[in-house]
């Protein structure tokens, strides 16, 4: 059964940082891209973050997380990391990671195939 599952959420002060991962089971994650997208309440599911797959490792962030966020793959776990540092209050969502079967990631939904059910992470004082 194809599964991602996302954990490392939590409730972090302003200036914070969490690393989320997106775990994998059922496929490899080395040669698809992957995507985190998150949905704050009351708004619409947002794209946050991708990676391309091993052939190319290319990385892709939302201007309103460049420079704070970071993506990364450990192969050998197959798990996509999102570092997220600098946290502020607009960045409480639930975070998701997704699979595009294909090797290039992309910022649109429709292009992504696997969901996980996301993680909770909240910024507040």
């Amino acid at each position: 059964q194809l599964q991602l599952v996302e954990s490392g959420g939590g409730l972090v002060q302003p200036g914070g940082s969490l690393r989320l991962s997106c775990a994998a089971s059922g496929f490899t994650l080395d040669w698809i891209g992957i995507g985190w997208f998150r949905q704050a309440p009351g708004k619409e599911r947002e794209w946050v973050s991708c990676i391309n797959s091993n052939s190319d490792g290319s990385t892709y962030y939302a201007d309103s997380v460049k420079g704070r966020f970071t993506i990364s793959r450990d192969n050998a776990k197959n798990t996509v990391y999102l570092q997220m540092t600098t946290l502020k209050l607009e960045d409480t969502a639930v975070y998701y990671c997704a699979a595009d079967p294909r090797p290039a990631c992309s910022k649109y939904e429709s292009e992504y195939d696997y969901w996980g059910r996301g993680t909770q992470v909240t910024v507040s004082s």
